[in-house]
């Protein structure tokens, strides 16, 4: 029985890649990312599992191994002459501090990083309100709302009467994605209009809590070749709807990204003169290349 078991472990741990992610094995952590600061977060957060994991299989392999070699049916007889011991005492005490070191070093470092908004090539300021978003490119006078598409809106109704499993990315999407150019420092400053929110995409690798009154600031930096669109969620409670405002954010070409811009701060503007309703953001063209779409 253990030898069969052993068998149909060692078949798991020679699957593919592929399958890994076709069974969901993925779900089971950290995604890389799609910037070079969510790959560093990951490759922090593996050496940290990994330093664990040698750790755990150390002390409870000591252990085991104690409990096995000197139990009381092997003849085994406690020794209660000793109580204490300096250096023992000094090497339990020195190792830890030595490994809480040596991973705060690289923790460190990755920390500075994340909140390094130095030399940022756009700014954008994003508003969380009950129950969506609004995106302001600050030095190009683009405004606008984002909020859950209007046919998932109302087949989450009860009674809708919409099978909502043939509606695609069903509570994922929304009716103005935020629109950014790849390789290109984004700095986000974020805050909320009533209650606290949080911005979040895991793709990017930040997450940062939008608190009236208060402005937080973070950054990312899509790499070049990995124009797509990548979805994210409020993932601070925040009132009945929490669960309905979701967060999409279009990775464009720097070229595509020039040309949507200054087309929508025209035709803002010109609704703006006009005296009729803010207009909404016009959809660019899609990428060449979609990724976690």
């Amino acid at each position: 029985m253990i030898r069969k078991a052993l068998v149909s472990l060692a078949a798991m741990a020679a699957l593919s890649p592929a399958a890994h992610a076709e069974s969901g094995w993925h779900l089971l952590n950290m995604t890389q990312g799609v910037t070079d600061i969510s790959r560093k977060i990951y490759s922090l957060h593996m050496l940290i599992f990994w330093v664990c994991v040698i750790i755990g299989v150390v002390v409870f392999g000591v252990m085991i191994w104690s409990l096995v070699k000197f139990r009381k049916s092997q003849g085994a007889v406690a020794d209660t002459t000793m109580v204490h011991n300096t250096k023992v005492e000094i090497v339990w005490t020195v190792i830890p501090v030595a490994i809480l070191v040596a991973m705060a070093v690289p923790a460190a470092n990755t920390l500075v990083q994340l909140e390094d908004t130095r030399n940022t090539e756009l700014t954008i300021k994003v508003t969380g309100y009950q129950w969506g978003w609004q995106y302001d490119y600050l030095d190009n006078g683009v405004v606008f709302f984002s909020r859950l598409t209007r046919e998932a809106d109302a087949a989450r109704r009860l009674a809708s009467g919409t099978d909502v499993t043939k509606i695609a990315n069903y509570l994922r999407d929304v009716d103005n994605p935020l629109i950014v150019p790849v390789d290109t420092k984004v700095r986000l400053l974020v805050t909320a209009t009533d209650v606290i929110h949080a911005w979040w995409v895991p793709e990017f690798g930040i997450k940062k809590d939008a608190i009236p009154g208060y402005v937080n600031e973070m950054w990312f930096k899509v790499d070049a070749d990995k124009a797509g669109t990548y979805r994210g969620q409020c993932v601070e409670l925040c009132g009945r709807d929490h669960g309905f405002m979701p967060i999409v954010t279009k990775a464009i070409s720097k070229a595509e990204f020039d040309s949507w811009l200054k087309t929508t701060a025209a035709s803002q503007k010109q609704a703006a003169a006009g005296g009729a309703p803010q207009a909404a953001p016009a959809e660019p063209a899609a990428p060449a290349v979609a990724n976690a779409g």
